[in-house]
């Protein structure tokens, strides 16, 4: 009866673990989109447009 009681509590013990761990990977994942998604929108915010001149064929900063 004892290691009935003992295989229950490692069962228990690995089955909130695996819960615990799965929930930190989600946890996680969402955290690095977010951050993912920041950083593009910083970037997209940071793009500089080029406009080509015409007379000479050089592409340079638009200006506002």
């Amino acid at each position: 009866m004892p290691q009935l009681l003992i295989l229950l509590a490692a069962g228990a013990g690995i089955f909130l673990a695996r819960r615990w761990y799965r929930d930190e990977q989600r946890r996680i994942a969402a955290e690095l989109a977010r951050a993912r998604k920041a950083m593009d929108q910083r970037e997209a915010e940071n793009v500089v447009r080029l406009e080509r001149d015409p007379a000479t064929g050089v592409y340079s900063p638009r200006r506002h």
